[in-house]
């Protein structure tokens, strides 16, 4: 076997171990009706179930990054796996609610190892396009994920119910780590010094990623990413005329993943990764102006959506190609667990509060005003990785 495809099979396990993480989301977002009947008593709180992982990842996504360059991605990436495996299959005998929350409170710390170690891996097994084309591949998992769930999950669920659903999950995990495991990937990663976890370390960890202009310049555009894409994928349904709403929520991510897998790698050998996320900012702003222009609003679903697929790409992209090495791009991955998961929170109650208070105008203007922001804000980083010693010309390559 050679080296190249030994590779490509590596990379593929890893990004299959990041279905198995999005699917963590999607067994409880895709059958949540089902979830809601499995606890009638606790209807005011069933939503802690779904949301719950996200406060884990709001809280030490960058902490993740931190205990990933310390024990090696590698091996946080089985512990998390495995981890999730064996929850998925405690869960699979449907215990209580206050077990089942526990579970899922647990199930956030797999989650946040697997999405931390996984892109630390490609980007260190991986080289020049190869990488590229792997971060495209990798920046997909979260739409493909929840897509099967919804076209093969939902059936299995009707037919078999939860407990086959999520001992399907669970095996599957366990199956990925194996595979992983025996794949033997191969990386070197110099160690850090050694960490002493205190209250100080902690804020270290946060004031050394966020400080840097490299470092935290995928997760801060990241943020402002996922700010809007769940959200706007839970409300524009709605907006639109009866009948239309089910099949152009399902055309929504699948648009921006066709987008991103035909268009990043192109334009990547042209432009910087964070070029390419700017422009997929500029052109959802210019996708909004059309609204106002009197674009139908179906177009404009599937139109933004699929240009916030380059965002999506060039984002993941974007970290190997602002840090050289494993431990800064385990931190830099981990912020953007920490600022995806801190988006996905605060994404749908902002939306809804504006949409409330302003109407759909509203709402309109203040997402395009958040992806101005996020244009302003790479903008000025670049400006600060400039000051510090690298080039126009190393920014753009």
């Amino acid at each position: 076997m050679s080296d190249s495809f030994r590779t490509f099979l590596q990379v593929m396990l890893i990004w299959f171990a990041g279905l198995g993480a999005a699917t963590q989301f999607a067994k409880i977002a895709v059958p949540f009706a089902d979830i809601g009947l499995l606890y009638p008593d606790h209807a005011a709180v069933i939503g802690w179930l779904l949301s719950i992982i996200s406060l884990m990842g709001a809280a030490l996504g960058a902490m993740s990054g931190a205990i990933a360059a310390q024990i090696g991605p590698n091996r946080l990436l089985l512990s998390g796996l495995v981890l999730g495996g064996a929850l998925s299959l405690i869960q699979a005998s449907l215990p209580g609610f206050q077990l089942m929350l526990l579970s899922r409170v647990v199930e956030g710390l797999s989650h946040l190892a697997i999405v931390v170690a996984a892109p630390t891996l490609i980007a260190q097994i991986t080289t020049g396009r190869a990488r590229y084309n792997s971060m495209v591949l990798w920046s997909t998992f979260f739409g493909v994920a929840f897509a099967l769930n919804a076209w093969f999950g939902v059936p299995i669920v009707d037919r078999y119910g939860l407990p086959v659903y999520f001992a399907l999950h669970g095996g599957l995990m366990l199956v990925i780590a194996a595979l992983i495991a025996f794949s033997k990937l191969k990386i070197d990663i110099a160690q850090p010094a050694g960490m002493r976890w205190s209250l100080s370390s902690l804020l270290g960890v946060h004031l050394r990623t966020y400080r840097s202009p490299f470092i935290s310049a995928p997760a801060i555009g990241w943020f402002f990413y996922t700010l809007t894409f769940v959200s706007l994928l839970a409300i524009l349904p709605g907006r639109l005329p009866e009948g239309q709403g089910a099949s152009i929520a399902a055309l929504m991510p699948l648009a921006g993943i066709v987008l991103s897998w035909l268009m990043v790698p192109l334009l990547l050998t042209v432009l910087s990764c964070v070029s390419v996320v700017n422009l997929g900012f500029a052109m959802g702003i210019l996708t909004i102006i059309s609204l106002f222009l009197g674009a139908p609003l179906a177009f404009g679903c599937i139109a933004l959506f699929a240009v916030l697929g380059l965002v999506q790409g060039g984002s993941f992209a974007a970290v190997p190609e602002l840090n050289d090495t494993a431990e800064t791009q385990a931190l830099s991955y981990g912020a953007m667990a920490q600022m995806g998961n801190a988006g996905n929170l605060l994404g749908t109650p902002v939306l809804l509060a504006v949409l409330l208070g302003a109407k759909e105008v509203g709402m309109f203007l203040a997402v395009a005003a958040f992806y101005g922001i996020a244009i302003f804000a790479h903008l000025a980083l670049a400006k600060r990785r400039k000051s510090a010693g690298l080039s126009w010309g190393d920014d753009l390559k």
